[in-house]
């Protein structure tokens, strides 16, 4: 099986069967969901989505934010990872939007990477998800789960594993299969136990094949002699 191959059943399957894939935080314009991927860094979605209601309530803009300090935000976000160092990102990101690009986000990776707390990944998950540009965003789920399928080879960092990826994924569905991915780790491909009995996507697998599969067989061969 090529590359290209792999690629397009395992796009196909996607397409067929989760036709809708987004974000799992929770937000209602851009800038909320720019505070919430920054919060979101080493720390699962579902703790984001239990502190950023109150968060939002109190900052819903960031001129509120911007008119606050690192202390106070750090009251209403202490329990997620890094709380201190989120705290000055936010505040300065809110100041930086407001000075230097008048409180709108921006939909360029090169511009969002500018703001504190916004590296490569949370750019690429703005740029794709308010402006629907084909920007992958990597993240651990995004980086084990390519390996793992064999979509991407010898990827040592997230932008290796990027460049692959964007290579072969039409333009239109980037965006999508940014979710396909991220969702697929989160939920079946886990980081430690893979739940490959239950993973659909396992007849296009390179891990399955040279791994979980190999040993099936020798199991089975070994029981067989006996």
């Amino acid at each position: 099986m090529t590359k290209q191959e792999r690629f397009d059943k395992i796009l196909n399957y996607f397409k067929t069967h989760v036709p809708v894939a987004e974000t799992e935080l929770h937000y209602n314009n851009p800038f909320e969901l720019l505070v919430a991927v920054i919060l979101s860094a080493q720390c699962t979605d579902k703790r984001v989505n239990m502190i950023t209601p109150t968060l939002f309530e109190h900052f819903p803009t960031a001129e509120a934010m911007a008119a606050s300090n690192s202390d106070t935000i750090f009251t209403y976000i202490k329990s997620i990872s890094y709380p201190n160092n989120k705290a000055k990102h936010l505040v300065n990101m809110a100041k930086m939007l407001i000075e230097d690009f008048k409180g709108v986000i921006p939909s360029e990776v090169e511009e969002l990477v500018k703001l504190p707390g916004v590296g490569r990944k949370t750019a690429n998950v703005i740029a794709s998800v308010i402006y629907d540009k084909p920007a992958m965003a990597v993240d651990t789920h995004v980086f084990r789960v390519s390996n793992r399928l064999g979509l991407t080879t010898n990827a040592k960092n997230p932008l290796q594993s990027e460049k692959q990826l964007i290579k072969f994924i039409p333009e239109d569905l980037v965006p999508r299969a940014h979710h396909w991915l991220i969702l697929h780790g989160r939920y079946t491909c886990l980081a430690r136990s893979p739940k490959c009995s239950d993973c659909q996507l396992k007849e296009w697998c390179k891990y399955y094949s040279q791994n979980v599969k190999i040993k099936h067989y020798g199991k089975e061969k070994s029981k067989s002699k006996k």
